[in-house]
């Protein structure tokens, strides 16, 4: 082994960090007879020499030692190098993708780095036999490594079927059998004419296999590679089969060291740990730990069929055995992120969560029901319960009961989560907690989104608002006290004046600004004294002053505010100022714009230049330019073709999109097509997989509010 290793020039290649020189001993590192040098050197391996899948001339010269490892069976932990040749050779990703995307780089570079994708492939791809005939390795953690690998051979795609279901009846270790199955459905995703010979053989097994798990497994590969082979009656046979694989031991002794979140996962994230799955668990029954894995596969597979998809978690949030019930949580979450549908029961049923005993499964029903703005409502009476029971304050952590108020170690604190849910619902028994929160040193510093989501019952916090603004002492940390305050103040400005009697204590603060964070609390103040309104007049000549200001977003702030207080007298003073933003950076350019659109029909005259930014190169500003050029002249000539454009290049500007077509009624009926079909989407728009954003639903749910408004104004063919 590692004949001709210190033959090779290897300082004259390089790695993600410099010289390749320590190269040939991360190869021996591999094949140590101690664990820890065998980690050691695979993370280096990872971390240096494929750093974030890249190839490099270090990279392909370790190819032929990284072969001579895998097929030698002393060597330990050869599954690793099965699945680190894989991604050297694209072979996880399979077809003509194995190339990295450098299209940053010069045209030489990119040049090279596509030669080294390219010979990569080739290289791993003539051990297609090496790899074949490890599928009956005696190591069982070599064996669930191959089966992936072997899918990215499409002109050989027949002949991997046939070797994979051959396999299987012969392979005694589960993770392995999992392994297959799965390789098999990918197969048939690369190559569709293989789709309905390999569904037809994953329905049998999932049909007729004496192992539940192995059965669920097949069912989640037919929901990925042909759907239509799927049983009518899906969820019930998953539900059953989910029953088949219950836990053994009571609920009441279930070991605390359960998953809590949805990660198949362990140890520390690391360059090594993100791509190692959970240990393998021999046996008969593996399957039963496979529970939670099977069923997000065959969520995801599932799609849109939500109502299957909700009668299967609805099932295992019944489910005795708690980790069974947190595993559905967390999919909950996922579903209700992505999907559309009617969840009521479903949500019932998260709530009702909130009163186990296990702190970890009360702070995954909390944290679900978090996000999910309106929709929380089945589970209100949950959340007010749960509320009553809960600590005031306390520190984060996957423990720890939800609080009314997060304390975190290096930051400011925020809302707990039953608080945001209930306050998103306009329940005025969220408002103890608030109280209790405004009166802390620090307030929460989302406090204000909470008060303005409940509304009118909100207004009772006044008196309280105001005595935290004119108590606060005027120092260096004025804003982070006072930035959730006046945000409060303006959030609650529009309920019949409401907030009109917070004008003096607002004033104190825009005239004692700190130098740290001057332009921020003048900002924040401007804009409470503009949603206040006429009643805050005698805050005009200090808002006068600032329209001066060095600061952008000060100087745009209080313009807008002067135009609120001053609506008929204020355009000859304001506009000027607007108008000189405009040509600042996006970011000025956007807020002076959207000050503009206020102005409406009195700011006429900025028609060129309002005009000259339907074209610029930013999006966000393109769109509100059509918005205000509407709003000033009333001619949506000009605006709709940039509101099209917007809502089909930018998912997440439908929402102003459809907000300015109900505005604009039947003159905006060009839009009516792309409306019904919002509407009729299962998809929630602003989906994005692998990450989300905790107002997103709150966002889908106005879209579709504001979609409903725009089609009932609207009329005419095609709506």
């Amino acid at each position: 082994m590692f004949t001709g290793l210190h033959e090779i020039d290897w300082a004259s290649m390089t790695h993600a960090y410099g010289p390749a020189t320590e190269v040939p001993y991360l190869l021996r590192g591999l094949a140590s007879d101690d664990p820890r040098e065998r980690e050691a050197a695979a993370d280096g391996m990872y971390g240096a020499v494929h750093h974030q899948g890249d190839v490099y001339d270090s990279t392909l010269a370790c190819i032929p030692f990284l072969f001579e490892l895998v097929t030698d069976g002393a060597v330990q932990d050869r599954g690793v190098i099965v699945g680190l040749l894989a991604s050297i050779g694209g072979m996880d990703i399979g077809g003509d993708d194995f190339e990295g995307d450098k299209t940053d780089l010069p045209d030489a570079e990119e040049a090279e780095w596509r030669a080294n994708y390219a010979m990569a492939h080739a290289a791993v791809r003539a051990g297609a036999d090496i790899f074949l005939a490890l599928l009956t390795d005696p190591d069982p953690d070599v064996r669930r490594e191959v089966p992936p690998v072997l899918t990215a051979w499409p002109d050989h795609a027949a002949r991997t079927f046939a070797v994979l279901r051959e396999r299987l009846p012969a392979e005694p270790d589960f993770e392995a059998r999992m392994a297959v199955v799965e390789a098999v459905s990918t197969l048939a995703l690369r190559i569709p004419e293989l789709s309905g010979t390999v569904g037809g053989w994953l329905a049998g097994l999932a049909a007729a296999h004496q192992d539940p798990a192995l059965r669920l497994a097949a069912l989640a590969q037919v929901a990925r590679c042909a759907p239509g082979a799927l049983p009518a009656d899906i969820a019930a046979a998953v539900c059953a089969l989910l029953a088949a694989m219950q836990p053994g031991p009571d609920p009441a002794t279930e070991p605390e060291a359960s998953p809590a979140a949805p990660s198949g996962l362990i140890g520390e994230p690391g360059q090594l740990g993100n791509l190692r799955e959970s240990p393998a668990h021999a046996g008969s029954g593996a399957g039963v730990l496979w529970a939670g894995d099977l069923l997000r596969t065959l969520q995801s597979a599932l799609g849109d069929r939500t109502g299957d998809r909700a009668a299967i978690l609805a099932d295992q949030l019944r489910s005795a055995h708690r980790d069974r019930r947190i595993d559905a949580v967390w999919m909950t979450g996922g579903l209700l992120r992505g999907w559309r549908g009617q969840y009521e029961e479903l949500v019932e049923l998260v709530g009702q969560q909130l009163s186990d005993p296990e702190p970890r499964l009360t702070a995954a029903a909390a944290s679900v029901l978090e996000d999910l703005d309106t929709l929380a409502g089945p589970a209100a009476d949950a959340l007010a319960r749960c509320l009553d029971d809960a600590p005031c304050s306390s520190e984060p952590g996957p423990r720890a009961l939800p609080p009314w108020v997060r304390q975190w170690p290096d930051g400011r604190p925020t809302l707990g989560p039953a608080p945001k849910s209930l306050a998103r619902l306009g329940d005025r028994r969220v408002l103890p907690a608030l109280a209790w929160a405004l009166e802390q040193p620090e307030p929460p510093r989302d406090i204000a989104h909470a008060i303005g989501a409940l509304g009118e019952p909100g207004t009772s916090l006044v008196p309280l608002l105001r005595r935290r603004l004119r108590e606060a002492p005027l120092d260096e940390r004025l804003y982070d006290r006072c930035d959730p305050l006046l945000s409060a103040v303006a959030a609650l400005a529009g309920y019949a004046d409401a907030a009109a009697p917070a004008v003096p204590e607002v004033l104190r603060i825009l005239r004692n600004a700190p130098a740290g964070h001057r332009e921020w609390t003048l900002l924040t103040a401007a804009r409470a004294l503009g949603r206040i309104g006429p009643a805050a007049l005698e805050a005009v000549p200090d808002l006068t002053v600032l329209l001066e200001d060095p600061s952008h977003c000060t100087a745009i702030a209080a313009a807008s505010a002067l135009w609120r207080i001053e609506p008929g007298t204020g355009a000859d003073a304001v506009l000027p100022v607007l108008q000189r933003h405009i040509a600042g950076p996006v970011r000025s350019a956007r807020a002076a714009v959207q000050a503009i659109a206020e102005l409406g029909p009195a700011a006429v005259s900025a028609r060129p230049r309002l005009r000259g930014l339907l074209t610029v190169s930013d999006p966000w500003l393109r769109l509100d330019a059509a918005v205000a050029l509407w709003r000033v002249t009333g001619d949506c000539t000009a605006a709709v073709p940039v509101l099209r454009a917007s809502w089909r290049e930018n998912a997440h500007s439908r929402r102003d999109v459809a907000r300015c077509a109900a505005q604009m009624g039947p003159a905006a009926a060009g839009l009516g097509p792309l409306l019904a079909r919002e509407l009729a989407a299962a998809r929630r728009h602003n989906h994005a997989e692998g990450g989300y954003g905790g107002h997103d639903i709150a966002a889908d749910l106005r879209l579709l509010e504001y979609c409903r408004d725009a089609l009932s104004r609207l009329g005419g063919p095609g709506v």
